[in-house]
Parts: C-alpha cells; sequence; structure tokens
C-alpha cells in the first residue's frame, strides 16, 4: 500500500515501473535456488564419483550458503529480536544433519527449502502481474483555472482549498469540490455504489476519483488531498488491514513457542546422555537426529506445493489469488458478503420493460415506442440512452435517422423522428393532471421495484415509460446457490445502492439479508459485525467504497476488470474472468435483466 493518500497515487510508482510478465530469472529466490541445486547436483555426482572429499566438500558448502543465507539471515533477525523462527530452525537441522556426516541430507533439506520458496515466489509474482496488468491508473494532473480564465496544468498534489478546476468530458475529477457552473453526468459507482451517473449541477459535490461524463464542470476545491473521500476511504484500508495482520498473532505465538520448545528438548537430548556418560559422538548423533526430525520444515515443505498447485487452477480459471496464505484463507471461509453493482451485477443498465400509457396515439406499439425512443436516444452518449438503442438493435430493425437533436443533461433528449417531435426525459415531467394519475402510479410503481424509469413522449403527449434496470450477472444466481453449500450459511448482500434496488437484485439471486445505503466505514461495520459472531467472512466488491471492507474481511476478493485500483490492490484475490456467454433472455425484450 502506497503511503500517499492522493488518489492519483493510488498505485506506488515502484508498481507501475514494474514489467507487466516477470521472469522467473527475475527474482532472486529463484536464482540463488537454481545455484544451491546445481551445486548440490556436482556435489552429488564429484562424491559418487570418488573425486577427493575437499572437491565435493565445496560444492556442497556453495550449496549450502546459496540456498540457506536467505532463511539465516531472516533468522538471526528474528532471534535480534528475541524470537525465533522455523527458518533459522530449518538452518540449524541442515548443519546438525552436516554435523554427524550426513552432509548430502543437509544439502538436500536446504535445496528443497529453497525450491519451495522460490516457487511461492514465482506464483506470487505471477499473480501480481496480473493483477497489475488489470490496474487503470489515476491521472495524476488537473487542470487548474487563473482568475483570468487562463488554464495551467498542475498536479493533482498540489492543488489547494479554494483553487477552482476545469474538469472536461471523460477526466477523473482530481479532487473533493462543489461545482461552480456547468453541468454534467458523473459516474460516481466507484464511490457511493450508483449503479447509474449523478447529474451534477452548479452547488452540487463531486468526488475525487469519479468519471465526469458528457459535460464541461468548473468545480472549486474544497478538501486538501489528504481529506478526500478517497484518502479517507485509503486510511480506513491501512487500519483494517491492520486489524487483521493482529489476528494472525496467536498463529505467529505458537510458531514461537514450538520454535523454541524444539531448540530445549534438543539440547536436553543432548545433555542428558552425556552426564550419564554417554560419548559425545553419540550424544550429538541422538540430538541432530531428534532435532532434524522434530523441525516442522517437512510440514512447511508438505503444505506448499497442494497450495501451489490450487493457486495454478484457480489461475486457469479466471481467479488470480495473491499468496499461499490467502489460497489457505479462502478454504477457512464460513460465509460470503456481496457487493451489488459490478460484481453480482454488470453494471450497466439494460432494458426492462416498455409501457404505454393512457392517451397514446391508438395506433403506437410499444415496439414502436422503443424505436422512436431509440432513434432520439442514438446520437446520446448517456448510459441510459445507450441501453434503449441497444435494445432496440437487438429487437428489430436499424434505429432510424433522426433531426434536430437537441440533449440537455438532467432533462433528457429530443429530435425529430420521421415528422414527430420524441423527447425522452425524466418522469418527474410527467403533468400533474388526474388525466396522468395512472402513468405516475405506473412510474412510481416501477421505482418501487428498483427500476429507473424513463418517460417517452411524442409530439407533447406522454406516451410510454421505459423501465431499466442494472443486468444480473450471468451465473450470479448459481454462484450464490453454491456458496450457501459450500460455506453452510447464506451471503449476505453488502450496497451502497438504495434500498428498492437492493431489494430487487437480493430477491432474484435469492439473497435475504440485505444492507443497502451503505458508506464504506459502514460496509467495514457490517463485516467485522459478521466476524465478531464467529464468521470468517469473504467479501467480493469491485469499488474504492470496498476497499476497506475488503481489507477487514478474512478473505477480500476483488472483480478484475471493472475494479477500482485501490479494490485490486487491497484484495487476496482478483477475479479476471467475470461473466460467461449469456442463457436467453427471459424477458420479451432482448438484453434486459434476467428475471429468475
Amino acid at each position: 500500500m502506497t503511503t500517499d493518500l492522493h488518489p492519483s497515487r493510488a498505485v506506488p510508482e515502484k508498481v507501475r515501473a514494474v514489467p507487466v510478465r516477470t521472469r522467473w530469472l527475475d527474482l532472486a529466490e529463484v536464482r540463488w535456488a537454481a545455484v544451491s541445486l546445481a551445486a548440490f547436483c556436482a556435489a552429488l555426482v564429484l562424491q559418487v564419483a570418488g573425486t577427493p572429499g575437499w572437491a565435493w566438500g565445496v560444492a556442497y558448502g556453495l550449496c549450502y550458503v546459496c540456498g540457506g543465507w536467505e532463511p539465516a539471515l531472516a533468522g538471526l533477525r528474528a532471534l535480534r529480536d528475541r524470537t525465533l523462527d522455523v527458518d533459522l530452525l530449518m538452518i540449524v537441522a541442515a548443519l546438525g544433519a552436516a554435523a554427524i556426516g550426513q552432509v548430502t541430507d543437509g544439502g538436500l533439506l536446504i535445496v528443497i527449502f529453497a525450491a519451495s520458496g522460490a516457487l511461492e515466489a514465482l506464483a506470487t509474482a505471477r499473480t501480481a502481474d496480473s493483477v497489475r496488468a488489470l490496474l487503470d491508473p489515476a491521472p495524476a494532473t488537473a487542470t487548474r483555472l487563473g482568475s483570468g480564465g487562463e488554464e495551467e496544468t498542475v498536479t493533482a498534489a498540489d492543488l489547494r482549498i479554494g483553487d477552482v478546476l476545469l474538469i472536461r468530458p471523460g477526466e477523473r475529477v482530481a479532487a473533493d469540490g462543489r461545482v461552480l457552473g456547468g453541468t454534467s453526468d458523473v459516474d460516481q459507482a466507484s464511490i457511493t455504489g450508483e449503479s447509474l451517473p449523478a447529474v451534477k449541477r452548479a452547488g452540487d459535490e463531486v468526488f475525487a476519483g469519479t468519471v465526469n461524463g458528457t459535460g464541461a464542470l468548473r468545480v472549486r476545491v474544497e478538501r486538501d488531498a489528504a481529506d478526500t473521500v478517497i484518502a479517507r476511504i485509503v486510511t480506513m484500508v491501512r487500519r483494517a488491514s491492520l486489524t487483521k495482520a493482529s489476528a494472525q498473532l496467536f498463529i505467529e505465538k505458537i510458531e514461537q513457542r514450538y520454535s523454541v520448545g524444539v531448540v530445549v528438548a534438543t539440547l536436553a537430548v543432548f545433555a542428558i546422555p552425556l552426564t550419564l556418560g554417554e560419548p559425545p559422538a553419540d550424544a550429538l548423533l541422538r540430538a541432530m537426529t531428534f532435532m532434524i526430525v522434530a523441525s516442522p520444515c517437512a510440514v512447511v515443505l508438505a503444505t506448499m506445493p497442494p497450495l501451489l498447485a490450487a493457486m495454478a487452477t484457480a489461475g486457469r480459471h479466471g481467479v488470480l489469488v495473491k499468496s499461499a496464505v490467502a489460497m489457505e484463507r479462502l478454504g477457512t471461509v464460513t460465509q460470503v458478503a456481496f457487493d451489488k453493482t459490478g460484481t453480482l451485477t454488470e453494471g450497466r443498465p439494460r432494458l426492462a420493460e416498455v409501457r404505454l400509457l393512457p392517451g397514446a396515439p391508438a395506433d403506437l406499439t410499444e415496439e414502436r415506442l422503443l424505436a422512436l425512443a431509440a432513434a432520439a436516444e442514438q446520437p446520446s452518449e448517456h448510459p441510459l440512452g445507450r441501453a434503449v438503442v441497444q435494445a432496440a438493435r437487438t429487437a428489430g430493425p436499424a434505429v432510424e435517422p433522426v433531426d434536430g437533436f437537441t440533449s440537455e443533461l438532467g432533462r433528457g433528449v429530443r429530435a425529430r423522428v420521421g415528422g414527430l417531435l420524441v423527447e425522452v426525459t425524466s418522469p418527474d415531467h410527467l403533468p400533474g393532471d388526474d388525466r396522468h394519475r395512472t402513468g405516475h402510479q405506473m412510474v412510481a410503481g416501477l421505482q418501487r421495484s428498483g427500476y429507473t424509469a424513463v418517460m417517452v413522449r411524442i409530439d407533447g403527449t406522454a406516451a410510454g415509460v421505459l423501465a431499466l434496470a442494472d443486468r444480473i450477472r450471468p451465473g450470479a444466481v448459481d454462484a450464490v446457490s453454491h456458496l450457501s453449500v459450500l460455506t453452510g450459511s447464506a451471503p449476505v448482500l453488502l450496497t451502497g445502492d438504495n434500498a428498492p434496488a437492493a431489494a430487487q437484485l437480493a430477491d432474484r439471486v435469492h439473497i435475504g439479508d440485505v444492507h443497502a445505503g451503505l458508506l464504506p466505514e459502514d460496509k467495514v461495520s457490517a463485516v467485522t459485525e459478521l466476524q465478531r459472531r464467529g464468521a470468517r467472512v469473504a467479501l467480493v466488491g469491485d469499488g474504492v467504497n470496498d476497499a476497506p471492507a475488503l481489507a477487514a474481511a478474512h478473505v477480500g476478493i476483488a472483480m478484475g476488470r471493472a475494479g477500482s485500483d485501490l479494490a485490486l490492490e487491497t484484495a487476496d484475490a482478483v477475479i479476471t474472468v467475470t461473466s460467461r456467454p449469456p442463457s436467453p433472455p427471459s424477458s420479451r425484450w432482448p438484453g434486459a435483466p434476467a428475471v429468475s
């Protein structure tokens, strides 16, 4: 984790500079293990061939030094801190084998231990390479406006409260602030979990790290880099990570006590027979034999191959596990918690329903209404407009050309399609008289069910309503069901989205425990509470707002392609394959969210 709290520094520069693919010889652990193995093989050949002892002795010495210096140094550093670890115990056991004349056995122990460490380092590096390939670095600069309106490009970390920024279409917001002028739709799903962009006008707040839409904004900076929402999230990640690390103290304490116990027992096995008159050579042989057998090196070495094999198998299926420790934790999970947007759902709206309103032209059909709306939305870049166009293209012929297209953020679009004035707008603009009461009831019902409703007007008359929703990922229902069986407990939904949308999604994937409208700290509290009750929680998320909870969970799992940099860096595992060929849609509208 980088120490710089600014979002533009979410990925350390040293990480970004590393090549995307690590070669095995790039790792020091692999090079030392290879030299140690070569020296061992050479020594064995020389010994069997009957060469002078000094020749194969030098080769064995090279094997011991190259394969054992690193764990020996780590063990001595631990000993300086008054702790005794298994690395030093392994070195002592190997030297003890050499001391009783079993030089070959000691060398073999060194080689196996070095090879195990090299394989773990290589697997971890390959996983890190794959994660780095998924990262989408945030811009490190911003456009600052001077008092005369002149533009200046500055580093985002140098921004101060009161600076005025120009946020162009498609750019990331560089700092927390308030809109002074302009109107645009801002995608802030990574911060708030909202599946649809939020319209921002003068007076609205915007957050660092969110993505501006089609309009230009002038934003006054209101928080220093260290006080932004994303910076506070990074701080929560650090705190949660430290909390999780403290949970491992029990394991470290057991390891420490065991190592001390082996050393004390070895000294006793040597000293007691010696005091009773046994020859020193026999006492030393018995003591060294005991230490080699009692050393946990065999257990350590036996656990790595299956863990590495499991990591490789997971990688072939699109799941990158960052370490053997994380792989081991995955096997102990007792409950899974899901984020909603971008995790169980695709994070993109899809057309779910088309309804005609009372008073619509008599010859108007649902198919024709969709075609007209798609024609009007074709030039638009708004996610809702793209969803309408995609549904129309899938359902029927090519979208008709339009004239006089205009777009007004927060209100919708209008265009002439075949002589008709078609407006696709917010249902808030539906007249409030009795004649439109049915329309208001229809819109309210759709919104209570978690849909986003869009009204279509033809020549000034409210003609129909389009219902859109975020589509469930293919396989999400099966995944929830299988995880319930594997863990023995039903998954939980933790989302920052609104309650109706969360309830609709939970009903479709059969999740009963739903927590909606959560801020990042609320997700951490929810995960912590589950673990306080005894659950070992695996959290699956994708956004910056999920990162603190990913760090607090027993295992954090990030969605690769859609995930934020911070979530990818924080998680213990990354899912890179997030979809499979979709099943035939259950709705009459192709591409509609599947309803189970």
